[in-house]
């Protein structure tokens, strides 16, 4: 079965010539829109819908695509709401030290004593650097930066993070 990774979100039609506006949570913005790529729409329980990328243009604080053979308005106002997806094989293979976020979400991270802390899961990008959610059994959530001085060694393959906590950064007081 083809395995999907989420590219943004069609949150509204853009014009009267079929260009849709996207919140996208893709770092390849220019890679995923480019014309003639193609992404899949999926709504509901719907099966997934095949688009082919017609034209790409930032506006604002959305991108916004138009999708071949799909031209008006009228013909992409029933995609509003749709998630595009990229199928996981047409991904671009990532540098040293770069992942993408489903192989970061569900790690267990491990402190320096090699104590379990929880499971990442949620990845944040409030600016600078991403943050890792860890959520905790029974207490609360724990926000990781990713920096050096804290994500001492990641293994995608066994779904494992070793951290060094800096002091003061989790608060169990309340």
């Amino acid at each position: 079965m083809t395995e999907f990774l989420n590219v943004g979100k069609i949150v509204n039609t853009q014009g009267i010539k079929g260009e849709v506006r996207v919140i996208s949570v893709t770092d390849f913005v220019e890679d995923r829109y480019k014309k003639g790529t193609q992404l899949y729409l999926f709504q509901d329980d719907k099966e997934p819908v095949p688009l082919i990328i017609n034209s790409y243009r930032k506006h604002k604080n959305f991108d916004v695509i138009s999708f071949k053979d799909y031209g008006n308005i009228n013909d992409v106002e029933k995609f509003r709401d749709g998630i595009l997806k990229v199928r996981i094989e047409d991904t671009q293979p990532l540098g040293e030290n770069e992942f993408y976020y489903h192989e970061i979400i569900g790690s267990t991270v491990f402190d320096e004593n090699g104590q379990e802390l929880g499971k990442i899961k949620e990845i944040l990008s409030p600016g600078a650097n991403d943050v890792w959610v860890v959520q905790r059994t029974g207490k609360k959530d724990v926000l990781l930066p990713y920096i050096e001085s804290v994500i001492k060694k990641i293994d995608t393959v066994n779904k494992r993070v070793d951290v060094e906590i800096p002091e003061g950064l989790i608060d169990d007081e309340d």
